[in-house]
């Protein structure tokens, strides 16, 4: 039911792991795909992401995932990416050059700036990467975050941040130096910065939530 994209970067062992164990109890097939096809055989599409964002874009494209891809998504068939997977869905990224992404939410991402003070050390500056536990702000309701009570910690591990043009697509934010979206949502293409396999029962709820819709949204095939 559920694929989960190889594109030959990125925690793609952690994240089948994480899906697995969530999918196990419900009865939800997940599959490893390494090779573009008409993805619209399953029901719903995970894009995980480690790394660069522009040798992760050159690979997805490079291997011929960009179109089947975006054509599954126009169908209506849910999308989750996962940290540089939700990078991707954005318009350009800066890291390392400029690079082109998906364009499925508007936006840029950007580096966080080395110079923003850090609250908790008077005169120090906050590190980057951003490394560890940080909160989910809530500010829209939403499937994908049943049960996640606002200021629920998640782990994250991130130099740059997505930069959203529409509040609306933003269903949460955390505080690292700026406020910035950490949770992002545009139709039926969901995007999640912070590493679910790493945010014990926050992130396998994330995951169980997402699962839990694909059943429920309809595909035109």
């Amino acid at each position: 039911m559920i694929a989960i994209l190889d594109y030959g970067v990125g925690n793609l062992r952690s994240v089948f792991k994480a899906f697995e164990a969530v999918a196990g109890p419900m009865g939800i097939p997940v599959d490893i795909v390494d090779r573009p096809a008409d993805l619209t055989r399953w029901r719903a599409i995970v894009l995980p992401g480690q790394g660069a964002f522009g040798d992760s874009i050159n690979n997805l494209r490079r291997q011929g995932f960009e179109r089947p891809l975006l054509d599954a998504v126009a169908t209506g068939l849910p999308l989750l990416g996962i940290c540089v997977g939700m990078q991707m869905l954005f318009d350009s990224s800066n890291e390392m050059g400029e690079h082109e992404g998906l364009h499925l939410i508007g936006g840029a991402v950007r580096r966080f700036s080395s110079q923003m003070p850090d609250p908790t050390h008077a005169g120090r500056s906050l590190r980057v990467p951003q490394i560890g536990w940080n909160q989910l702000h809530v500010h829209h309701a939403d499937p994908l975050l049943t049960g996640i009570p606002g200021g629920a910690y998640a782990y994250f591990a991130h130099s740059y941040y997505c930069d959203a043009v529409e509040p609306t697509t933003v269903l949460a934010t955390t505080d690292y130096g700026i406020d910035y979206p950490s949770i992002v949502r545009y139709r039926n293409a969901w995007g999640i910065q912070p590493h679910p396999e790493k945010s014990h029962t926050v992130g396998l709820r994330i995951l169980a939530n997402f699962m839990q819709m694909v059943a429920q949204v309809k595909v035109v095939r």
